[in-house]
């Protein structure tokens, strides 16, 4: 064996600081729990919103949560931070459920 296909000394690999791992676990935070959150809040929404009947409402609701959940992934990573990124998915949870919450009498009844 020549000395160039020995192994190579180890390098030290330099860490990550604590600050941007805080930032990205916040910001994996909000894509799963606050997406969570967000796409029940939009389940329970758009069942007393749709205009169909109510188990057309419950599937569909259900079929298009997956879709809110993807997207607040999304946004949990696009956002500008990592906390911006969690109180507006809260938030968009938290209005969406009390409108739901608020009405559930609206439902469409055909």
């Amino acid at each position: 064996m020549s000395a160039t296909t020995a192994a190579a000394p180890a390098r030290k690999r330099k860490s990550l600081p604590w600050r941007y791992r805080g930032a990205v676990a916040v910001r994996a935070f909000a894509a799963v729990v606050a997406g969570y959150l967000l796409a029940y809040a939009s389940t329970a929404f758009l069942t007393v919103v749709l205009p169909f009947s109510r188990s057309d409402r419950v599937v569909a609701a259900s079929l298009l949560c997956f879709a809110v959940w993807c997207y607040a992934a999304m946004h949990a990573f696009a956002a500008k931070s990592a906390w911006r990124a969690l109180w507006t998915l809260l938030l968009a949870a938290a209005a969406l459920y009390a409108v739901a919450w608020a009405f559930p009498g609206y439902a469409a009844r055909p």
